[in-house]
């Protein structure tokens, strides 16, 4: 009872020590998320938020960093003052090519391109928590990987990038990470809240792209010629079915076309249509089951109307899978950093994450934190150009990843 005692009595002193750091640092937070907002840069493109990042994290007297990691990904280490593993936090770096409606002074600067995603705001805490984490540094029996990941979003077709190529480059050696933690603002959730899942967290991504043939003809004449707009019309119908007779109901899995491009004149029909769209699910056995039933259903529906259709699939990322036994060791952690009543189980979600590359190579946890921007009022969710956070979750950002280190560090050496 009394090791108990004394062992509570320390996390209780940590999580002040904590608490006072970020309270110091969350007017900086602030800053750098909107700097981030008003500067947003696509995938593979995060040049000067590169340079950014490595301004603030040397002010901070941090001297190892990496640059050029992934094309603009930055990694830097603290050195703690205690022999011990290293932890990585992970922060991506890129936006969207959305046009920003959400009239802030901060919105942003560059033409059609948003941190509709929040990516601004990951990037601003994870160096706040660098900052805490370097005041502590003497105290840390271990390392501390910080990761600034470039084109999470996803980089062009036939251009690698994102979590997948920062491994490649070795961000998971030298020194070798033992676990990652990760976080995700949601606009959707109550501010301040936490939510996590063990196991499979978000979907399994595969994108497809479909091309359908005929034979082009007179609008006037369609008997002439094999449409293939009625055709892309009958398999996106089609499609449909895959969810709904094809696998178990109990299993999550979505199917949805978001392009459908065709046709040069509005009396002529054309020759080819092409439509692209994505698939999510979180079982193995029902992604590779989706991938035959597609193509199954795009083939032989076009050739039912007498057209051909091709098929082409390419995989995003795997299911994001947070590690059981490191969701539970860190449950009290997460307790202590939002308060009673604001950690909350999330369901299975259906959006992806390349953060699933590096929790399939080492233990990692990933949760999401609630950022909704006024209870009651109107909820604009991510990639959408009103899009928008509420900046009181920021220090709780800040003090979740700066406890989920020092607790993991501490508990894998005793100290």
């Amino acid at each position: 009872m009394i090791a108990v005692a004394i062992q509570s009595t320390r996390a209780d002193e940590l999580t002040r020590r904590v608490e006072q750091l970020t309270t110091a640092v969350t007017p900086k937070v602030v800053k750098w998320r909107r700097h981030f907002h008003t500067h947003p840069e696509l995938s593979n493109q995060e040049k000067q938020t590169a340079q950014f990042i490595v301004d603030r994290l040397r002010e901070m007297g941090i001297d190892n960093i990496k640059t050029g990691v992934a094309r603009h990904g930055v990694v830097a280490l603290i050195h703690g003052g205690k022999p011990g593993p290293t932890v990585a936090l992970r922060a991506d770096m890129d936006a969207l090519p959305i046009q920003e409606q959400t009239g802030l002074e901060f919105a942003s600067k560059n033409n059609g391109v948003m941190h509709a995603c929040g990516h601004d705001a990951h990037m601003a805490m994870l160096l706040g928590a660098a900052e805490v984490l370097m005041a502590m540094r003497d105290e840390i029996p271990g390392n501390v990987k910080l990761m600034f990941q470039p084109a999470e979003e996803g980089s062009p077709v036939g251009v690698s990038g994102g979590a997948k190529l920062m491994i490649e480059e070795g961000v998971l050696e030298n020194p070798k990470v033992s676990a990652i933690f990760g976080q995700h603002v949601g606009p959707t959730l109550p501010c301040g809240v936490i939510a996590y899942r063990a196991g499979g967290t978000m979907a399994a991504v595969d994108c497809f792209k479909i091309t359908v043939t005929g034979v082009q003809s007179h609008g006037a004449a369609p008997w002439k010629g094999i449409d293939p707009i009625v055709t892309a019309a009958h398999i996106v119908t089609a499609l449909q079915t895959i969810t709904s007779r094809k696998i178990d109901a109990r299993q999550p899995v979505v199917v949805s076309v978001g392009i459908i491009k065709g046709g040069t004149a509005w009396n002529i029909i054309p020759e080819k249509v092409m439509l692209e769209g994505t698939v999510r699910t979180h079982d193995k056995q029902v992604r590779r089951k989706v991938a035959e039933e597609l193509k199954r259903i795009v083939t032989q529906t076009a050739a039912a109307h007498g057209a051909s259709a091709k098929v082409d699939c390419r995989s995003y990322g795997m299911v994001l899978y947070n590690d059981p036994q490191l969701t539970r060791r860190m449950m009290p952690t997460l307790q202590r950093a939002v308060g009673k009543g604001k950690l909350v189980e999330s369901p299975p979600r259906m959006g992806g994450e390349d953060f699933a590359w590096y929790a399939a190579k080492v233990p990692g946890l990933y949760v999401f934190l609630g950022v909704e921007a006024e209870a009651g009022g109107p909820l604009h969710d991510l990639h959408t150009p009103k899009m928008m956070l509420n900046e009181a979750a920021l220090p709780v950002g800040v003090r979740t990843l700066s406890l989920l280190t020092l607790d993991y560090l501490r508990g894998e050496t005793g100290k």
